[in-house]
């Protein structure tokens, strides 16, 4: 027997500005916390980097 495909298709009516601002809200709340945590070990940084910055050298 042969095995049938799915064929799924979904209805949006948003328009295509609306849903992708629906999208990137969600992206942006789902990649929070991903990106809190980046910019808080930018800002510890290093140990090496920090003795760099003291003696005047760029980091």
């Amino acid at each position: 027997m042969k095995e049938r495909r799915l064929n799924y298709r979904f209805h949006n009516p948003n328009s295509a500005v609306a849903t992708a601002d629906y999208i990137l809200k969600v992206f942006v709340e789902a990649s929070q916390e991903k990106a809190r945590l980046a910019i808080q070990q930018a800002a510890d940084g290093p140990d090496d980097a920090r003795k760099k910055d003291s003696e005047g050298h760029p980091a």
